[in-house]
């Protein structure tokens, strides 16, 4: 290895990664980063498809400064990565699943940003291959992106460059008593505690690939490791963050990402002694954590659940479940002097439990995005010329010309 430390260390946990971890270490090899800029530490975690052979094979035959680790399985991807980091000498590192790939441009890029910014972590654009990947967050480049205000907080995933300094400065790592959720920790914290976060968003950095063999690493195993993560990740945002609108923000990710699945359609399938499991186990959390302001940035279907959970109200929960399940489409109302709009989901307007409030739909959705209901306070009038404008900007975009409205005389 060079004495130089490098911009980049490429830190790859394998499991059972064939033939994916080919594309995956040739995706490394093809960078317009300088191979002399670029260093890979790759941790085979017990593999028996030949992961760890092929590692070492192009180890001893590319001009990447590589090291290999073999190990006796770990159960999950916290240890290797762990590995990897003690290992790493780059200025920044990037933890790049053996199943994925990048773009070629990804690593100069990314760098070039961090440098530019000044930013700790760095979000390339991420698009899914025979899978989803998430999409609000990559609108437009951003050298210091306000985590409060922006989608970031939705990709929490370990797939980012992160600034070396800081994860020694604080002494970071991977939580390996957590078997999911892990990486949304972690992550976090690099965002609550880094100098910015920067966005990417105008080249493909990343490829999330969804493999077909049926061994990619799933959301598997007890629901009570869920239950852990939504924990770990709730009280590392209020360890950093005091309660008030930006806590209130931050919080929307672990209570619709992380608990809410636990409380879906599915639960009208699990026995009651699950069902009143799980209700325990959430219940602390909504006592600790939830707010108006919190209540005010959900759908009105989140809200609910989320209210009948705290309150103890599975007999609720379940009537609410029910009508999601059919599929129904709840109807508008409109009540009050200022107008404002609620849903119809079961016992609207029956009592105290479940507030009127507690249907009101709000404006805190994402405009033009999949979370967008219908205004709450601001008027219809207003939303709708706020979709009209964002069609006419999708219009020039594909070169057609939609002329304003004229104005009335």
């Amino acid at each position: 290895m060079s004495n130089s430390a490098p911009d980049v260390t490429v830190i790859i946990g394998a499991y059972e990664a064939m033939p994916y971890l080919i594309r995956c270490l040739e995706s490394v090899e093809a960078q317009t980063l300088p191979a002399g800029r670029i260093e890979i530490v790759a941790v085979d975690d017990g593999s028996t498809d030949g992961t760890g052979e092929y590692l070492e094979e192009f180890a001893a035959r590319t001009a990447i400064d590589m090291r290999v680790v073999r190990q006796k399985n770990s159960g999950g991807p916290s240890g290797p990565r762990n590995v990897g980091l003690g290992l790493a000498r780059g200025r920044y590192v990037f933890f790049l699943d053996a199943d994925d790939y990048f773009g070629e441009e990804a690593l100069e890029r990314m760098v070039a940003m961090g440098d530019r910014a000044g930013t700790d972590v760095v979000l390339g654009k991420v698009v899914g291959v025979n899978r989803g990947a998430a999409k609000s967050m990559w609108k437009e480049t951003v050298e210091r992106a306000d985590l409060y205000s922006s989608n970031i907080k939705f990709t929490l995933s370990a797939q980012k460059l992160f600034r070396r300094e800081l994860l020694v400065r604080l002494g970071m790592t991977f939580d390996e008593d957590l078997r999911t959720g892990e990486d949304a920790l972690f992550t976090m914290e690099a965002y609550l505690r880094g100098n910015g976060v920067s966005v990417v968003a105008d080249y493909t950095c990343y490829y999330l690939v969804g493999r077909d063999d049926g061994k990619h690493v799933t959301k598997s195993g007890s629901y009570l490791l869920r239950f852990d993560s939504a924990r770990a990740l709730t009280g590392l945002i209020a360890a950093h963050v005091p309660p008030g609108p930006k806590r209130d923000a931050l919080m929307v990710r672990p209570m619709v990402i992380t608990l809410l699945p636990q409380f879906g359609t599915a639960l009208l399938r699990q026995s009651d002694e699950v069902r009143k499991k799980k209700m325990e186990l959430a219940a602390p959390l909504l006592e600790a954590y939830w707010s108006a302001g919190l209540a005010r940035r959900l759908k009105v279907h989140e809200r609910l659940r989320l209210i009948c959970i705290r309150e103890g109200r599975l007999d609720l929960l379940l009537d609410i479940l029910r009508f999601m399940k059919d599929d129904k489409k709840p109807r508008q109302v409109r009540k009050g002097l200022r107008g404002r709009l609620y849903l119809v989901y079961p016992h609207f307007g029956e009592g105290k439990v479940l507030p009127l409030a507690a249907y009101e739909l709000t404006v805190t959705e994402w405009i033009g995005r999949k979370r967008v209901e219908v205004p709450g306070r601001q008027s219809t009038a207003v939303f709708l010329r706020r979709l009209a404008g964002k069609a006419r900007r999708t219009a020039r975009s594909a070169g057609l010309h939609m002329p304003r409205r004229a104005h009335r005389v």
